[in-house]
């Protein structure tokens, strides 16, 4: 099956030579696709310096195109050791390099790798020694890890890992579109760090470029670039950041090429990631949100936009940082919809004792508020700022944190919405997106622009073709 039999042969002789512990075999490789060969492997160990000498356990998968195509390369931990996720080795145990990137018959070899790899583990070592009380739960890690060198992806394991609140939970993120803000989101959130794996899908045609082959060269750890749906298989969130680039002429045409965007992919997100929360961040937000959740079928609980967090964030940062009203600031919501129509909100009405203080409180709290909404006047929404916004949020998802959001969630049944559009309200989120809504304080002018909001909203959603 071997393209270039003698040559791969040879080559692995070479390895043999050098490297007499390692042991060779054929088994069944299955890639993220869900394709199949039968492939050449071989584990062994590599000799570390580290302060002492350490043997560092490797397992190699030889493609049927080699030596024109570089191995593929696992850590094999044994029971005893741990991975130390680092520039070269992710979660899983993939070994990452300059050398395999730059990977060139023939001037490339194994044993060319091989060397690089004991270089790059002598710089930072790639898995450390567990104490007796971890060596137990390390035992569930391999198995998860046995499944991937054996030839499952990450997209195909359903073994779990343990601790923590969400106990066996694998946290992976796909981010769909590789514009400005698409790459924002994977930075943010693998700075963040709440993810063990960022899939970045590039819906584009063509070759990588700008942005997305930046990240294929300066390769980040655990951050993943596919044209593939099935890349984001099991993801814990999805964000959506796409938008259609098409010729449309008026607003209504811009919408709907987004609609008809989506339709061909939300249905192969939730076919891959049943379980997962779509976190939409497209344009026009509260229409896209409303879009995803026809197309996923997903409980409303799990579809949600970025709606007003960053203006709340913002707002909140200034009651607390600049006009010193950090009292004030726990208590405040931008609501409503995104752009010039947010609104300004409050979660508590405990203003005073009597009439006349609640109304010289009230009085001073507008003002303040009014001082605030002045600053953030103008301050726009660029990529980056929109990409932390999404890493705050999936942060919160991804880490049960019961922290509060103005996010965009159906605001059906609220301040008298009858109808199904999504607004920006105060929700509490968890591993599963939306676990309630905050009680905002009744204010009639407040549900006012609430309502009319929702009106016109609703009146563009009836022209879209779903």
């Amino acid at each position: 099956q071997y393209k270039f039999r003698d040559l791969t042969i040879e080559e692995l002789k070479n390895v043999s030579k050098t490297y007499p512990n390692f042991t060779f075999s054929m088994n069944t490789y299955t890639f993220k696709d869900g394709s199949q060969k039968d492939l050449l492997n071989f584990s062994g160990t590599v000799p570390v310096k580290y302060g002492d000498f350490y043997n560092i356990p490797i397992h190699l998968w030889i493609l049927d195109s080699h030596p024109f195509a570089p191995p593929i390369c696992f850590l094999k931990p044994t029971v005893n050791m741990a991975i130390s996720v680092g520039k070269h080795v992710d979660a899983h145990g993939r070994i990452y390099l300059p050398y395999l990137q730059n990977w060139s018959h023939p001037k490339s070899t194994v044993t060319g790798l091989i060397k690089e790899m004991i270089a790059k583990f002598e710089e930072e070592l790639p898995l450390y020694s567990l104490s007796s009380s971890e060596a137990a739960r390390q035992s569930e890690l391999l198995s998860y890890i046995a499944k991937i060198t054996a030839g499952e992806t990450d997209t195909k394991s359903k073994t779990k890992l343990g601790g923590g609140k969400n106990e066996g939970c694998f946290n992976k993120i796909t981010v769909v579109g590789a514009g400005d803000l698409g790459i924002a989101c994977v930075l943010a959130v693998a700075a963040k760090g709440a993810a063990d794996k960022v899939v970045l899908l590039d819906l584009s045609e063509g070759a990588a470029k700008g942005g997305t082959m930046d990240l294929e060269i300066f390769a980040l750890p655990n951050v993943e670039i596919s044209k593939d749906f099935s890349a984001s298989a099991d993801s814990k969130v999805v964000v959506l950041t796409v938008n259609s680039l098409g010729n449309a002429q008026t607003y209504l045409d811009v919408i709907q090429s987004n609609v008809d965007l989506f339709r061909g992919i939300i249905p192969a997100i939730s076919h891959y990631s049943q379980n997962t929360v779509l976190l939409v961040a497209s344009h026009p937000v509260e229409v896209m949100t409303y879009v995803s959740w026809k197309l996923s079928a997903f409980p409303k609980s799990r579809v949600i936009g970025v709606g007003a967090n960053l203006d709340t964030e913002r707002f909140q940062y200034i009651l607390t940082n600049l006009l010193k009203a950090e009292a004030l600031a726990k208590d405040a919501w931008i609501i409503g919809e995104q752009g010039e129509d947010k609104v300004l909100s409050w979660t508590s009405c405990n203003l005073a004792a009597n009439q006349m203080e609640a109304m010289a409180s009230r009085n001073s709290r507008e003002k303040v508020a009014n001082r605030a909404m002045e600053v953030l006047k103008g301050k726009g929404q660029r990529s980056w700022s929109v990409g932390l916004s999404v890493a705050d949020l999936t942060d919160s998802i991804l880490k049960d944190k019961r922290k509060v959001h103005s996010v965009s969630t159906l605001a059906k049944g609220c301040c008298n919405i009858n109808s199904e559009v999504f607004l920006s309200l105060p929700c509490v989120l968890g591993t599963n997106g939306v676990i309630e809504m905050v009680k905002l304080e009744e204010d009639p002018l407040v549900q006012e622009k609430l309502q009319s909001s929702a009106g016109s909203i609703h009146d563009l959603q009836q022209q879209l073709k779903l």
